[in-house]
């Protein structure tokens, strides 16, 4: 089963070599890597040129309205039926490709391919609490690395949202899955998520982001709130905020 990899990138030749190298190791070599750069001035783009050699690679730079609308862009560019998201940043396993599509191909009523990834020193896995208390992590990993998504759901569900620059992946996910998708759930590394991005750099954005996509998608508003400032002042007495 063919996957697509999609990554937004933007001035990230620092990075790319890590994730261009570990995408050259898959042991499952039939899949594309659709990028959407939003207009590099570092070498970025001729770290994606030198890239096809080896890859079948699909890119375009043009400015853009950060990550998600890039993400929207290279999801309307895809020749397949699955994709998975990677940043820039992010590095895969080398079995990662081949153990999504094996698990599409033997489940093809999924709607969502869920693996653990490496944070720091830490494993993502699906937590064990309810989406009342875990959000899109009681369904799924990560979105980055950790998900394999039915290009189709976006038909039903919309694309990812502008007005949630941090978050828009755990509304698409929540909607989707509260809405009937279903989740494939594997017990293996798929892979290591940067630990640059914009949801561990901006962690009061993140934080207000993800409360307002429970919020909208929650049936108790009360608890939301509640969870939102404990929230904030755990991290404010960490030291976080």
């Amino acid at each position: 089963m063919k996957i697509s990899i999609i990554t937004a990138t933007y001035n990230s030749a620092a990075c790319l070599p890590n994730l261009i190298s570990s995408l050259k190791a898959q042991t499952h070599k039939d899949f594309d890597w659709v990028v959407v750069d939003g207009g590099s001035t570092d070498g970025t783009r001729d770290l994606l040129e030198e890239s096809k050699v080896g890859l079948n690679v699909k890119f375009i730079s043009e400015p853009d309205f950060g990550i998600y609308d890039a993400l929207n862009k290279g999801i309307k560019l895809l020749s397949s039926d699955y994709y998975l998201v990677v940043g820039s940043d992010d590095v895969l396993s080398p079995n990662c490709i081949e153990q999504y599509s094996k698990a599409i191909k033997e489940h093809k009523e999924v709607d969502f391919v869920t693996g653990n990834v490496k944070y720091g020193n830490r494993t993502l896995t699906v937590k064990s609490a309810s989406s009342a208390i875990s959000g899109a992590w009681s369904f799924v990993t990560c979105h980055s690395v950790g998900l394999v998504v039915r290009r189709s759901l976006h038909e039903q569900f919309g694309y990812y949202s502008r007005y949630f620059p941090i978050a828009a992946d755990q509304l698409f996910i929540k909607k989707a899955v509260l809405g009937g998708a279903k989740v494939k759930t594997l017990n293996f590394i798929a892979g290591e998520f940067g630990q640059d991005g914009l949801s561990s750099s901006n962690v009061l954005g993140h934080i207000t982001e993800t409360f307002r996509v429970q919020y909208e998608t929650e049936r108790f508003k009360t608890l939301q709130i509640m969870l939102f400032v404990m929230r904030l002042v755990k991290n404010k007495l960490l030291g976080r905020l």
